[in-house]
């Protein structure tokens, strides 16, 4: 399995890590996460991306010390999370910041007095208070919003409060939990435009957890892809939309590649050839052929018609990349010289069946 490859200091370590909830009642003990190892680089903005009870939340509650290992350690920058007592937490913390999908914000204080919170628990004196937060109001575009409740702001503008309060002690890591899972995807796309643009102008490490691969794929360096309390495959992020390996991840990429089979199609599909059965191939196109005419170039060498059934070009981490589902009327023998000849590109096929 790939590995996300830190490229200088892991900010964030798990060394073989587990987590497991005691056995309650007549239920059996839960280990909600199993032997991870994961290293999270500097500056790197990183996505764990798995389906609800994959052991997402567990995982990034282990970071900020909420939930501490059964087994295993997790160091942030150095510190051993694990090994630390009470007051050794809370000052850990002040460098870990959190991001949550439903703001948690306090319907009493205005928006600045909520992004002054952190600070006046850490005893941050009063009169430093407004020149940290006045330049976070800019920095996530409400200064003209200070004074505002949290009722009178909209759900985006409130996850801009609670980004900025996030940063308000300065932290080294930030985690977010779902950030955007209650947004529209107008206001998605501008909140991750603005973590992209903290990550580039503060160099600070973004660690999140989501189940939207459309979210990965716009925000992300690398991945990783949770089931069962695992991580089941990892890398950067063009590695794993162009060549997953897992059936995990590659329903999670299908599912904004136009990789996954259509259910009219997946109805109609049939293992063996017959005459007037046309081949369904999936291709995958990469980097700098991603764009290249490979069908078109085939379809006059051997005089054969594809037809496009499902699938997108787009680029993913600032790179080309498309899949297609096509049929074409081939027999065994002119489909295998067909693939190979989509292979020599340095496209990926894969043969899915027939169809009439």
């Amino acid at each position: 399995m790939p590995s996300i490859d830190p490229q200088g200091r892991a900010i964030i370590s798990f060394d073989a890590v587990s987590k497991i909830f005691p056995a309650r009642n007549d239920s059996a003990e839960v280990r909600a996460v199993d032997a991870i190892d994961l290293k999270v680089p500097e500056g790197a903005i990183v996505g764990v991306i798995g389906k609800s009870g994959a052991g997402k939340s567990t995982l990034i509650r282990l970071i900020n010390g909420l939930e501490l290992p059964s087994e295993g350690h997790v160091h942030v920058d150095g510190l051993d999370i694990g090994a630390l007592d009470e007051r050794g937490l809370r000052q850990a913390r002040r460098s870990i910041g959190m991001i949550f999908q439903h703001f948690n914000l306090l319907s009493s204080r205005t928006a600045f007095d909520n992004i002054a919170l952190p600070l006046e628990i850490a005893g941050t004196p009063r009169r430093d208070i407004p020149g940290i937060v006045g330049p976070l109001l800019d920095m996530v575009g409400l200064a003209d919003k200070r004074d505002r409740y949290p009722a009178e702001l909209s759900g985006g503008q409130k996850q801009r409060v609670g980004i900025a309060r996030a940063l308000a002690t300065k932290p080294k890591v930030l985690l977010s939990d779902e950030a955007t899972s209650a947004l529209d995807p107008e206001t998605t796309s501008q909140i991750l435009t603005l973590l992209k643009q903290i990550n580039a102008e503060l160099n600070l490490t973004i660690l999140f957890i989501t189940h939207e691969m459309s979210v990965v794929k716009k925000l992300a360096d690398h991945v990783a892809v949770m089931e069962g309390g695992r991580i089941v495959e990892q890398g950067s992020t063009y590695e794993i939309f162009s060549n997953p390996h897992h059936e995990t991840t590659k329903r999670f990429v299908g599912s904004v590649t136009g990789g996954n089979l259509p259910d009219w199609l997946r109805e109609k599909l049939r293992p063996d050839f017959q005459p007037g059965r046309g081949a369904v191939i999936r291709i995958v196109f990469t980097g700098a052929d991603a764009d290249q005419p490979v069908l078109s170039r085939l379809t006059r060498a051997y005089d054969v018609d594809f037809n496009i059934l499902h699938g997108q070009v787009e680029t993913v981490a600032g790179q080309p990349f498309g899949t297609l589902i096509a049929s074409v009327p081939a027999s065994p023998e002119l489909l295998a010289t067909l693939v190979s000849e989509i292979t020599a590109s340095r496209n990926k096929v894969e043969h899915l069946g027939y169809v009439a």
